[in-house]
């Protein structure tokens, strides 16, 4: 498991019960020393991937002072960020945009430069943040060019997906070749009990040497008890009567759906205090005991899966908090 820093990064956020989460203090010392709290649990559990953004507010700057200050040398850990996003919320939590998305060559090379200054030798993989077949990102010869001469400086070059049409947009990245080899190496995608569809692409990148790194496997805090939604207590009592017969909570047992892929070699942890951290680590060992009737599960219970345009429609629609 690695640990994403959305919801640590900034006071804002999509998942269910962020302001809680950060007991609505957004001072930023504040906010650093309960980062580098749940950044300690989160080493004490064995995590040492972690992934940050631009757009995530302040998450590059907490987890490069995190790493030095806890004197984690640079090969000790795997750190990736992410660009294409620009942050613009002024560190609040209400703002009529909170990030704008552009995927030309000049915000890539402004953000490399940001990124490289706070998080320097720690940063290994770089990748694009929601690359989508309508940005055009993937067509746009001079951004690809560029990110294969940072690959070519080292650095493993991926991209993160959103959106109905993830696998469309991951088969494209697949067949992009520069200087005789192919130029991401790492993909993140969303794939949870809910949201479904990517998966036979993930196994296909995966199968072609590509790392695949899972994002959003609680589905933004759906697959939590915080989902009190009356249109999903349906689905809430299928995963409650399978997390009762588990003996684990809701997440512990989402995550561990997502960790017995095949296909996944890093699932991400989104969590924002150490406690949620704990129960969502848990899945590891679920994973491990119960591998052969998680998936048993997975076949019985495919109603819960969205169809496509509704799980993204319902995840636009959540509010930041």
């Amino acid at each position: 498991m690695g640990l994403g820093l959305a919801a640590l990064g900034r006071p804002g956020y999509i998942n269910l019960g962020h302001a809680g989460d950060l007991a609505r203090d957004y001072d930023v010392a504040a906010m650093t020393a309960h980062a580098h709290a749940v950044l300690d649990a989160a080493w004490r559990a064995g995590i040492r991937y972690f992934d940050a953004a631009r757009s995530y507010g302040r998450a590059e700057e907490f987890l490069s002072g995190w790493l030095r200050a806890r004197r984690i040398a640079p090969g000790q850990v795997a750190v990736g960020s992410k660009w294409g996003y620009t942050y613009t919320a002024g560190w609040q939590v209400s703002a009529e945009r909170h990030e704008i998305k552009d995927h030309s060559l000049p915000v890539l090379r402004r953000q490399i430069d940001e990124s490289r200054a706070l998080l320097g030798d720690y940063l290994g993989l770089y990748q694009i943040h929601s690359a989508t077949l309508d940005s055009g990102v993937l067509d746009n010869e001079e951004v690809l060019a560029e990110l294969a001469r940072l690959r070519d400086g080292g650095l493993v070059i991926g991209l993160s997906l959103s959106g109905p049409n993830q696998a469309d947009t991951l088969r494209r990245a697949l067949a992009i070749d520069i200087g005789g080899a192919p130029l991401f190496r790492s993909v993140q995608a969303t794939w949870n009990v809910l949201a479904q569809e990517a998966g036979p692409a993930l196994a296909e990148a995966h199968n072609r040497g590509m790392g695949v790194i899972v994002k959003e496997a609680l589905a933004n805090g759906r697959l939590t008890d915080r989902n009190d939604d009356p249109a999903f207590t349906e689905r809430r009592r299928l995963l409650s009567a399978a997390a009762a017969e588990t003996g684990v909570g809701l997440d512990t047992l989402a995550l561990a759906a997502v960790l017995v892929q095949p296909w996944a070699d890093v699932v991400l942890s989104g969590a924002a205090r150490a406690e949620h951290l704990a129960s969502n680590v848990a899945a590891v060992a679920l994973a491990d005991r119960r591998r052969a009737w998680l998936h048993d599960w997975l076949r019985r219970s495919r109603a819960l899966a969205e169809p496509a345009e509704v799980y993204w429609r319902t995840r636009a629609a959540l509010a930041w908090n």
